[in-house]
């Protein structure tokens, strides 16, 4: 944690801009902006099983257009009997 205090006869400015590079000189900032996007990558039978989730319902879709029967209610009800996800 960065701690700046006040010296006497500081204004606010100055201190401000004293705590700013502070900030930047420890590489706080750098490090948060760096993580901000990183998420855990899936492991290989999690990629595979929303893989074949997708290639089902897809194929249902597919079908469902064929028969002309396809609207938002059909996809509800589709995700729905695959197993929500």
């Amino acid at each position: 944690m960065i701690q700046v205090k006040k010296k006497d006869k500081e204004t606010t400015d100055s201190l401000i801009r004293r705590f700013s590079r502070r900030v930047q000189q420890s590489g706080v900032l750098m490090r948060a902006r760096k993580s901000r996007f990183n998420f855990e990558e899936k492991n290989k039978a999690k990629k595979r099983k929303e893989a074949l989730y997708k290639v089902k319902i897809r194929k249902e879709i597919e079908l469902l257009k064929k028969m002309d029967k396809f609207d938002d209610e059909a996809l509800k009800n589709i995700k729905k009997k695959m197993g929500n996800k």
